[in-house]
């Protein structure tokens, strides 16, 4: 597994090795060791699978006294990824990273606890699935609005306006946002 920093030092692309023949192909998803070598001990308590079709935005999401840590890569389609940091007390605040996961691609892209996250469907239709390090708690979510002015995030919109649910239509701006310390 080749594993690659961002522009946002925490936030992670790890990039597998691919095992193929004539048969098909192999590779390892996750190993315990990758993240150990960088000092991140993690514990994945939980996956999620969704299915989204083409032009779909789920997010900004995050969850305020259990954050979540997501390992989130695609089975089906491509998607643009969104990790934005919300630790009032790291020097990358407020800033974003994107980035472009695909079944073609199979990268994956580490979002560590006191991110919000989400991401955009530019495929027909995508299947993201995503380990977690803590349980989802409905009454623990937090919604961070997917076009506030101040992340200035550059979503590829592919068909005009995302299709939204309406808790993440009315998510709330970062300034009006709870926050990590």
């Amino acid at each position: 597994m080749n594993i690659h920093s961002t522009s946002i030092h925490d936030v992670l692309i790890l990039e597998p090795r691919i095992h193929g023949d004539h048969r098909g192909y192999f590779m390892e998803t996750w190993r315990r060791s990758w993240f150990e070598s960088r000092d991140l001990m993690v514990d994945f308590v939980q996956d999620n699978q969704s299915k989204s079709g083409r032009g779909t935005l789920r997010g900004l999401h995050y969850q305020i006294s259990k954050p979540q840590g997501k390992l989130v890569r695609v089975i089906s389609g491509t998607i643009f990824d969104v990790a934005v940091d919300l630790r009032r007390s790291s020097p990358t605040f407020g800033q974003w990273e994107g980035i472009q996961l695909s079944a073609e691609n199979r990268r994956q892209l580490w979002v560590p606890p006191g991110f919000a996250h989400g991401f955009y469907v530019e495929s027909d239709s995508a299947e993201v699935i995503y380990k977690c390090t803590s349980y989802y708690d409905p009454d623990d979510e937090r919604g961070l609005l997917w076009n506030d002015p101040e992340l200035a995030i550059t979503w590829p919109l592919v068909d005009g306006k995302p299709i939204l649910s309406d808790k993440d239509r009315n998510a709330s701006t970062l300034r009006d946002a709870e926050l990590y310390p």
